[in-house]
């Protein structure tokens, strides 16, 4: 069975400063390119540029 394209897709948001990562949801309708968020990054305990990477 093939899978529905939905609107809304997992993606993995690594960070640029170390092997911490998020998992989140965006809509590839809105957004068609790779996000990029400042978020929390507890290892290093600073705000970082977490990148979209692949699952």
């Amino acid at each position: 069975m093939a899978r529905s394209k939905d609107a809304r897709s997992i993606v993995k948001l690594q960070s640029t400063a170390s092997s911490y990562c998020y998992f989140t949801e965006k809509n590839r309708n809105n957004t068609k390119e790779r996000i990029e968020i400042k978020k929390y990054d507890p290892i290093v305990r600073k705000h970082v540029i977490f990148k979209e990477a692949k699952l």
